[in-house]
């Protein structure tokens, strides 16, 4: 059982199909590849949640094997000690992941061993729901929306009532990732924890914020979003399971749902096209301009922009931004100053805890106009979204402290810091 982004003994389809075998070899390999292109936040996450995967298989009468090296050699290397004749794991999508999977099936083929992938790691399987009028994927939302609504879904996968390990299996915890040696960007202060936390951070969701989602998912003062991002992106929560917890809140809990159909979008938008992260996905013929000053105020949170620089302090802090100050930063950097939205794109997935490169990426492209939405010229005014989604500007003051003095929606008002020389946006929000 070849765990990737499936960290889970709930409903995770291939781990029950493996288990069904007298004795299964669950396995995880720390690609060191992998690793060094990853956020620091994601390296320490993704340690804390193989910790508690292990705990959770010991309880089953297993554990978890952790090796270090190339996925497909050492995922063969480990079958091959087992005498396994199968490898389970979920199937994923991105160009890497599919390289993957292609030569793990047939350098396992050479040396007799099957490789069967299952569903997970989103509701809908990507390349399952097709347009009736042609084309390998849907390009717009709301068609897809509709379809994936009333698609079949998978039965939940029973969680194995034991595990039975091959003999003579060795374990290393010195070969679990380690984000002081490992990953780039920073490792943030405030970040979220994996482990535990996970389902602590499902069960708070389901029992006390998912009603009041609708409502204030996009005031970012409240903080009323799931925050369940990163668990989703590491299989921690099983997005199957989340959206039926969902229904069942009712009204409550559609517009959540709605959201998770959004991630299932972007995944079977990356599967058909795995250039995402680094191509356009429609061109616009856009004229960028490669501003170092403008790209490093922006990322240092020195904009000048109350909402902008606050919503980049929570990402440097957290390794997490609020979905709303996303679409404002992201939007001040491609719209106002045509700062490509690749760099900006980059430049997140280097910090975020989630990180995910379907929802990273996807989103950028939306919001920069090179994506998937059908209004790619649409105006964008970050002060006005300021004063809609934070009236009295206490997400500004939350994490700019140095305007916790300036009243109400003033806080919105361009700012300087003492001896901080700011670069001018190309044009003035309109």
């Amino acid at each position: 059982m070849l765990f990737t982004r499936d960290l889970r003994v709930e409903d995770n389809p291939a781990l029950a199909e493996a288990a069904r075998s007298d004795r299964v070899l669950p396995l995880f390999v720390a690609d060191p590849w992998i690793l060094e292109r990853s956020a620091r936040n994601r390296v320490a996450f993704l340690a804390e949640a193989l910790a508690e995967l292990d705990r959770e298989l010991r309880a089953l009468g297993g554990g978890l094997v952790v090796r270090r090296g190339e996925t497909v050699a050492e995922a063969l290397r480990a079958a091959n000690t087992a005498g396994a004749d199968r490898i389970h794991l979920a199937e994923d999508v991105g160009a890497f992941a599919g390289r993957r999977a292609q030569r793990l099936t047939k350098e396992a083929a050479q040396a007799g061993i099957e490789v069967v992938g299952h569903p997970g790691v989103t509701v809908v399987p990507p390349g399952s729901l097709l347009p009736s009028g042609g084309g390998d994927h849907y390009k717009v939302f709301t068609p897809y929306w509709k379809a994936w609504e009333v698609a079949d879904r998978r039965a939940e996968a029973p969680t194995p009532p034991s595990l039975r390990l091959p003999d003579g299996v060795e374990e290393d915890g010195s070969l679990y990732p380690d984000p002081t040696r490992e990953g780039i960007g920073v490792l943030s202060p405030g970040r979220m924890h994996g482990g535990a936390d996970s389902a602590e951070r499902l069960r708070a969701w389901l029992a006390d914020g998912i009603a009041l989602y609708e409502k204030h998912r996009d005031d970012l003062a409240a903080d009323a979003t799931s925050r369940l991002s990163t668990d989703l992106r590491f299989g921690r929560v099983s997005p199957l399971v989340l959206e039926r917890a969902a229904h069942r809140q009712g009204e409550a809990g559609g517009a959540f749902v709605r959201q998770l159909a959004w991630r299932d979008f972007h995944h079977q938008v990356l599967e058909a096209f795995p250039a995402l992260p680094r191509a356009d996905y429609r061109p616009r013929n856009a004229e960028w301009h490669d501003d170092e000053e403008a790209f490093a105020a922006w990322a240092e949170a020195r904009t000048g922009l109350p909402i902008v620089d606050a919503g980049m302090r929570q990402l440097l802090h957290e390794g997490f931004m609020h979905n709303r100050a996303r679409l404002i930063t992201a939007g001040y950097l491609t719209r106002i100053l045509r700062v490509h939205w690749k760099r900006g794109a980059d430049h997140f997935h280097a910090l975020l805890t989630d990180g995910d490169l379907a929802d990273n990426y996807g989103n950028w492209q939306w919001v920069a106009g090179t994506g998937n939405d059908t209004r790619p010229n649409r105006g964008f005014n970050p002060v006005r979204q300021a004063l809609r989604y934070d009236p009295q500007g206490e997400y500004v003051r939350r994490y700019v402290p140095e305007l916790a003095h300036v009243p109400g929606s003033d806080v919105h008002e361009p700012w300087k810091l003492p001896g901080v020389a700011y670069h001018p946006p190309l044009e003035t929000p309109a």
